[in-house]
């Protein structure tokens, strides 16, 4: 049955690794947690007179450069003098050349939220009267591309490798001391480790260029390094990687001095090397919380110290886990892991999932505010996915608590009976692997009881094995006589094979000792099935430390519909024209809203705004906008118009020039997926 679950193993990983690349891939840029909110002057209005300084309010406070905020002139020069300066609580400005000619100008932003994110985005607006504009403001989105996919991966990777080591180191002091000498256990820990410091070094790299220009030839340059060391999420990793030195000290003195004394010396040592660990971790943990999420926003004092308690909660209950299932699957048949082990996790992570509802309930209320945010929000939506997952996986902890129970009524690993059963079935695996003779591998003892009668057969059979051996020794021996060569050759791949069967046959028996309890055999299954879902919950969790939070993008929405509001109001008295039309194109996502503003709204050249939302307000970023203009009484058009994109669902176009005032015909063709389009329209007088 063993080998039947070790396909079942395989299969669960690529699946998994199936399931990330898919979302590396099919994810788009990191979504932006500090949005912009305000403008002036605002987006696609004319003023009569050349400002003085642009300047953009945002939901939250960022962090810019030189080229953070760019003014460009229609055709492409900066007009701008440099770096942006905060003018007063998250508004940003930069002053600009005097004496600036009319026509459209775009303004181009890229910054980093407070909370490490990259945000960019970009608008126009217009001096005396629209022109057309050359300059390209599409692709202006960071923290996508190659790059963006190799920081997404790197962040999973240190997820992970922080609930390995935490979480493994825990479950040997707190619940299987005599762990620290399995081998596969000091592997797990170490590779942890191992992948935490990667990983960090990694992100360390690709800050600058995740943040700035998103290309790979950036990733090793020194002058963005240097940068990223000035930042708060530079200095959160440096610190990371201070304290994964004393982590390796830690894990050192576990499996070295620790693992080398007797259980009463282990007893003593063990408070004092948990304090010390604990702190270690905290330390580990409080380097996200230093500069993501927590950091930022709501209550950051009581957020800070909440989020590093809910991760090292998380890393206690899935790395525990995770060490669990290797010592089911891979510790030897004389280390078993015991029954009181498995129970004392049971009850360690039954407490890690308590601090895990108390404080993921604060950060839920904190990062979403409303509980239309858990439908209406990209971060409300995945929450719910996670929710979901951890009441399955709590729901397959169950499963595994019984099987627990059922180990411990039938007599925990070390009791007489198992004991008994062990030196048995230890008998049979000796009888099968001390053959020399021609038919090795049989053997002819049961094993039950103590196993008497097989250790007889079993010493003449490794009598036999000792003769061959030692024959095969003589003969390398004597090898240097003339004539004697072949034979020492021979004796020498004869020793091999032996040692080759004899280690196959020792696994064998080993799996055969793994499978004899069948209420083992069920835990294991029960702890494979839940480490499937934690991995998946992990990937999950992941996505949602890298999502703009509900409440910020709900308050985000508002702020921009105000100014919407505010900035329609003020065209309207200068005529300026809006009409929403809404559309069903078909298929999934197909239904939306779209908004199509005209600024004069006279005849000549006008500035066009073109917005796609979601029914629930959130922009629509669909793959094309196309709009056309007929003016049906004077047999005038279809005149197309080929909008351009800005930014997630927004599209402009400068100069669209109408021939005569009359009521025109506005229509719009939406396409939300390759073959998924509808064209809407609405007339409307112009001029």
């Amino acid at each position: 049955m063993t080998q039947a679950i070790a396909p079942r193993a395989r299969t669960l990983v690529l699946l998994f690794l199936a399931a990330v690349a898919a979302l590396l891939v099919g994810a788009g840029p990191a979504a932006a947690h500090a949005a912009l909110t305000g403008s002036d002057p605002a987006q696609g209005t004319v003023v009569d007179t050349a400002p003085t300084q642009v300047s953009l309010t945002f939901s939250e406070k960022v962090a810019t450069t030189d080229g953070s905020l760019r003014v460009l002139d229609p055709k492409g020069k900066r007009v701008d003098t440099g770096k942006p300066a905060n003018v007063s609580g998250t508004t940003y400005a930069v002053q600009l050349h005097a004496g600036l000619p009319d026509g459209t100008y775009t303004v181009t932003y890229q910054v980093v939220s407070e909370d490490s994110h990259p945000v960019s985005g970009a608008y126009t607006f217009s001096i005396g009267a629209p022109s057309r504009t050359s300059v390209p403001v599409s692709g202006q989105e960071v923290g996508g591309g190659v790059v963006g996919g190799l920081y997404g991966f790197g962040r999973y990777l240190s997820y992970a490798g922080y609930i390995v080591l935490v979480g493994g180191a825990a479950f040997v002091l707190a619940c299987w001391p005599r762990g620290t000498s399995v081998r596969a256990v000091q592997r797990l820990v170490v590779s942890g480790w191992l992948a935490l410091t990667a990983a960090t070094l990694s992100l360390l790299l690709l800050r600058g260029s995740y943040t700035g220009s998103g290309k790979v030839a950036d990733i090793f340059d020194l002058d963005l390094l240097g940068d990223v060391l000035q930042t708060k999420t530079g200095a959160a990793l440096v610190s990371r990687l201070l304290l994964l030195a004393a982590a390796a000290l830690f894990i050192a003195v576990l499996f070295g001095a620790y693992d080398k004394r007797d259980d009463e010396e282990k007893r003593d040592l063990t408070f004092g090397l948990a304090i010390g660990g604990a702190v270690v971790a905290a330390g580990l943990a409080a380097s996200w919380a230093m500069a993501e999420h927590a950091s930022t926003g709501l209550q950051p004092g009581i957020a800070m110290p909440v989020d590093v308690l809910h991760l090292f909660a998380v890393a206690t209950w899935l790395g525990g886990l995770a060490t669990l299932l290797v010592a089911l699957y891979r510790a030897p048949a004389d280390q078993p892991v015991e029954a009181s082990a498995v129970r004392r996790f049971s009850t360690v992570a039954f407490g890690s999932v308590v601090t895990l509802v108390a404080t993921g309930t604060y950060q839920s209320w904190r990062q979403l505010g409303s509980w239309s945010a858990f439908t209406d929000t990209r971060y409300g939506q995945l929450l719910l996915v996670k929710i979901g997952l951890v009441a399955l996986l709590v729901g397959v902890a169950s499963i595994s608590r019984r099987w627990t129970g059922r180990l411990a009524g039938t007599g925990a690993p070390g009791s007489r009976a198992t004991v008994a059963a062990g030196v048995g079935a230890a008998g049979v695996g000796a009888g099968v692997g001390g053959g020399g003779g021609k038919d090795p591998g049989t053997g002819t003892g049961t094993g039950t009881g103590t196993g008497t009668g097989t250790g007889t057969k079993q010493s003449k059979k490794q009598d036999a094995g000792k003769q061959g051996a030692a024959r095969a020794g003589a003969g390398r021996g004597s090898s240097e006589e003339p004539g004697d060569a072949a034979t020492g050759a021979v004796g020498t791949e004869r020793a091999a094979q032996l040692a080759r069967q004899r280690a196959a046959e020792d696994t064998a028996r080993q799996k055969r000792l793994r499978d004899a309890d069948p209420h083992r055999f069920g835990l294991r299954r029960s702890v494979l099935a839940e480490a499937g879902v934690a991995v998946v919950l992990l990937a999950v969790t992941t996505a949602l430390t890298s999502t703009e939070p509900g409440r910020t993008e709900q308050d985000a929405k508002a702020a921009t519909a105000a100014s919407s509001s505010s900035s329609s109001g003020t065209g309207s008295s200068s005529g300026a024209l809006t009409l929403d039309m809404p559309f069903d194109a078909g298929g999934t996502n197909g239904k939306g809203v779209v908004s199509v503003d005209f600024d004069p709204a006279r005849a000549g050249g006008n500035e066009m705004h073109v917005y796609v939302t979601r029914p629930n307000g959130r922009a629509f970023d669909v793959p094309e906008v196309k709009v056309a203009l007929t003016l049906e009484s004077k047999s005038i058009g279809p005149l197309p118009v080929a909008p351009d994109h800005i930014t997630t669902g927004h599209w402009s176009a400068s100069g669209v020039q109408i021939p005569m005032a009359g009521e025109w015909k506005i229509a719009v063709t939406v396409r939300t997926s390759d073959i998924d389009q509808v064209t809407v329209s609405k007339n409307a007088q112009i001029g």
